[in-house]
């Protein structure tokens, strides 16, 4: 009965804003507009000299946010919204898609697509709250939580204004206002720009579940907001956007600084917030896409669709079947690119197999090195899903957790042929590699380093609360994957345990020049580090134990 009740409830608030929305809003734009003019003559609040000004809208009465002076502002503190003015984006549509993508399902995420062009019609709160009725209704609280966890902190990263972060860093304190739902936002703006409260608006929940609905005190009207949680006193800094709200929003504060198109794309790029400057390094993050779902990217991912699945299936079955050399022939020409560099090692025993240690990119790096080296190789496992053992065209092999047992089993295995073993224990996407595992130091003498890295455009064959079964699909469905592997010089006998290093020298020292090989940066970070970030467990799936009759 919930579901119909909602709908009647939709339906009837439709019906009251089609009717006197437009008038109503019409009447308040009116009543307002001296209010913009009477601004123009605040010197606080003028811009400055054409002279020293920037290009900026002719009717904005704020200097620009690249005016804003970030020296002693320690005691200050500033107020702005993560739509408009900390984000460059102008549209919050793809963030709604992410949810309804990765919290719900790809059929929530194409209705949402196919009522796009109607989204361009309508008023801005009508806009936000048919957007969050069809991403929220009926998604779970948890689901919600976990992409808000997850997945949105990464493509908000990369859509910060690199000058309105400044601003928001040089205070002391730091408040946002937002009428986008606060769910959505709180995380990572705590978490990772260190906000001090999240003003945002409230939806409705029942039995764990939103309804799709706001809260009974409607969305966030920002200025008013502003004007309950400070009451009479003025915060010192206002950021805000070139609409008419967030004009009546910053004009609440003592300085006020507008954030437009021009300056939120910057000249050469200097609005974007690079890597190397993020509040808090990017190493986690999960979810199936890999770009920002514009209405136009998303509509060509739901055209490539049908073609990616087919193709994946192919590659698959070329992967599996079919001999190294014709499988990279014919896996080159369907679109997966290929960059091989080094060579297969010599053997000083030809009784001992040669022990890989390769990074950890996706579950088809042991594939591909099969590959490239045109021999078949046996990989040993922590977790692998029944769907992904059978479909391996390698040999695989689980292992249990149990130092001395697994020991016992990759030595056996090395007594039979070469091994290839990722000692990160399990993946990443970013440019970082995960804490090593020695024990495979402990096991063998001839280790060669292999260095593995990924590029994808449109999907992530990697996941942490997804079906791990669909993830070799996932990767093969983009439309040019591509694969990196770079086989280095096989390690000398003084820099193995052999020559009298511990097992964990020897991990690090590898750990270390398989990062200087790609460029990327070591850290301690664990196995259980990533899940319980991603997925709120320690990665460990705990295998049934069967009914005795």
């Amino acid at each position: 009965m919930v579901f119909p009740m909602v709908l009647l409830k939709l339906a009837d608030w439709l019906l009251c804003q089609l009717l006197a929305d437009s008038c109503y809003r019409a009447a308040v734009r009116m009543r307002n507009y001296g209010f913009l003019i009477t601004n123009t003559k605040n010197p606080s609040l003028r811009s400055p000299p054409s002279s020293q000004a920037q290009p900026q809208s002719p009717q904005s009465p704020f200097p620009p946010v690249t005016k804003c002076s970030l020296q002693g502002r320690e005691s200050e503190t500033v107020v702005c919204d993560i739509h408009g003015a900390l984000l460059r984006p102008q549209s919050f549509f793809p963030y709604f898609i992410l949810v309804a993508f990765e919290g719900g399902s790809i059929l929530r995420a194409l209705l949402l697509l196919l009522l796009s062009p109607i989204l361009w019609f309508l008023d801005h709160e009508l806009k936000l709250r048919t957007m969050i009725f069809i991403s929220f209704c009926g998604l779970g609280v948890r689901d919600m939580e976990s992409v808000s966890r997850a997945v949105l902190p990464k493509f908000y990263l990369e859509g910060l204004n690199a000058h309105a972060y400044e601003v928001l860093a040089s205070a002391g304190r730091k408040v946002v206002f937002t009428s986008v739902p606060k769910v959505m936002v709180e995380g990572f703006l705590r978490e990772y720009l260190s906000v001090d409260d999240v003003v945002g608006t409230e939806l409705q929940t029942l039995g764990g579940y939103f309804t799709g609905l706001v809260s009974g005190s409607g969305l966030l009207v920002k200025h008013r907001a502003l004007k309950a949680y400070f009451g009479e006193k003025k915060p010192e800094i206002g950021l805000g956007g070139p609409s008419f709200h967030d004009h009546l929003f910053i004009s609440l504060c003592k300085e006020a600084y507008l954030v437009t198109k021009e300056e939120a794309k910057g000249s050469a790029g200097s609005a974007v917030l690079p890597r190397s400057k993020y509040p808090k390094p990017l190493v986690f993050h999960d979810g199936r896409l890999a770009f920002l779902p514009t209405p136009l990217a998303t509509l060509c991912m739901f055209l490539w669709l049908p073609l990616g699945i087919v193709l994946a299936i192919f590659r698959l079955l070329v992967g599996i079947y079919l001999p190294y050399k014709v499988a990279i022939f014919l896996g080159t020409l369907s679109g997966v690119k290929f960059k091989i560099s080094g060579s297969r090692p010599t053997k000083s025993d030809p009784a001992k197999g040669v022990l890989y240690v390769c990074t950890h990119r996706t579950l088809l790096d042991p594939v591909f090195l099969s590959t490239s080296l045109g021999q078949p190789l046996t990989a040993v496992t922590y977790s692998l899903s029944k769907m992904s053992e059978i479909i391996a065209p390698i040999r695989t092999v689980r292992l249990t957790r149990d130092r001395a047992i697994d020991g016992e089993t990759m030595q056996k295995l090395l007594s039979e042929g070469d091994l290839v073993v990722c000692p990160e224990g399990t993946t990443c996407r970013e440019p970082y590699l995960l804490r090593f595992s020695s024990l495979f130091a402990e096991l063998a003498d001839e280790i060669v380093p292999v260095a593995m890295d990924v590029h994808v455009s449109m999907f992530y064959g990697t996941t942490a609360s997804g079906l791990k079964c669909l993830d070799p699909i996932f990767f093969l469905m983009n439309p040019r994957p591509c694969y990196r592997v770079q086989i280095l010089e096989k390690l000398p006998q003084e820099l193995t345990c052999a020559g009298g290093l511990s097992s964990h020298d020897v991990a690090n020292n590898i750990q270390k020049q398989l990062a200087d090989a790609l460029g990327f940066e070591c850290t301690s970070l664990t196995r259980r580090d990533k899940y319980m970030m991603l997925a709120g467990n320690e990665g460990i799936v705990k295998e049934k134990k069967k009914k005795k009759f």
